[in-house]
Formats: structure tokens, sequence, C-alpha cells
């Protein structure tokens, strides 16, 4: 999970008790008379707190509660201002946090921006971190965790075909090519059935 910047949730919490309080904050609150804005705020901090999102998923939690849209996209705005939301800051450190931890190919991680509402420069710049041998590397451990399943030597070519489509499909569904899953998905199954085989 994208984790919030703590100083970012701090600025936005100190801005939110200002207002409150009725004091002048500055440039995150350009209309802070207008009362109509602060249940948006408050929900809008409420959610960022959870945990770092891209503006439209946040417009579109927003917008789900019923906020008028000219109030919600007014107070993104103010939010993208002051930077407490950042699609490129939070696309970069989606897609280092879920290919380091759930193995996502840089293509599966594209599909998931894209639907977060990423645009695709602060995509592509975000998915350069990704390199090929990142993405051989991942694959293979996926597909090494699953041969581990495989306990006892195929006895005909319709076994070893199931424990390889079942190696090959753990790599499909973390997006990586079906090139790359099959040439390692062979080669990671005849380790293991190298290991069986020695006992």
């Amino acid at each position: 999970m994208n984790r919030p910047d703590p100083e970012k949730i701090k600025k936005l919490q100190a801005a939110l008790e200002a207002y409150e309080a009725g004091e002048v904050v500055g440039a995150i609150f350009d209309s802070a008379a207008e009362e109509a804005l602060s249940p948006v705020r408050q929900r809008a901090a409420r959610l960022v707190a959870q945990r770092s999102r891209s503006r439209y998923e946040l417009r579109q939690r927003l917008l789900g509660v019923e906020f008028a849209p000219e109030l919600v996209d007014q107070v993104l705005d103010d939010l993208e201002r002051s930077g407490v939301i950042d699609d490129a800051a939070f696309a970069h450190e989606w897609v280092r946090q879920r290919a380091a931890r759930r193995g996502k190919s840089a293509k599966a991680l594209n599909i998931e921006l894209e639907r977060k509402g990423v645009v695709e420069a602060e995509r592509l710049a975000a998915l350069e971190q990704i390199t090929a041998a990142d993405e051989e590397r991942a694959a293979r451990a996926a597909a090494e965790k699953k041969a581990r399943c495989v306990k006892v030597i195929p006895s005909d070519r319709a076994e070893y075909d199931g424990h390889l489509r079942r190696i090959v499909g753990v790599m499909q569904r973390r997006g990586y090519s079906t090139e790359l899953c099959m040439r390692v998905g062979r080669e990671v199954l005849q380790t293991r059935l190298e290991e069986l085989a020695r006992g």
C-alpha cells in the first residue's frame, strides 16, 4: 500500500486546524470563507491520511459522497498546488512498491496507474524504474515459488504440462510476456525436477 507522506499530512492537518479556528491559512485554502468547502476538505484529509492517492482516485471518492464537482475540483486544485497530492510522486511510489512487493510487471503496473487516472507521461516516467533484468528476476522469483509446490517428478507429459501451466500462469497473472513466462517456466520447472531427482 502506498503510504502517505507524513510531512504532507502534517501540512494539511495544520491548514485544516487553522481554517477551523478562523485564521487565514494562505495557499492551501484560497476560499477559506466558503463554508461549503470545509466538509470536502475534511473528507479529503481523511482519505489522504489513509494512503496516498492519485487526483483521479481522490476525486472519484469525493464525488461518491455526493459533494458538488466544482467544490471537489477546487479542493483538489488547492491540494495539488500545496503538494499534498502529486500524481507523478504517487506513480513513482506505486511502481516502486508494487514491483518490489507484488512482483508486478511494467505492463501490469501501467494498466493499474491508467485506471487510477495517472496521465501517460507520468506513468512512463515512473515505469522507467523497472528494467528488463528486474522483470526477469521478479518473474523468476514468482515461478520458483510456485515450482516448490511440485513434490513428485511427473509420470507423463500431461502431468509435466500441468505443472508448467501452473508455473507459467503465476507469471502471466502478474503481466509478464508469454515469451518470458514460457522460457522462465521451463527453466524453473527443469531445475525443480533435477532437485527432486537428486532426492
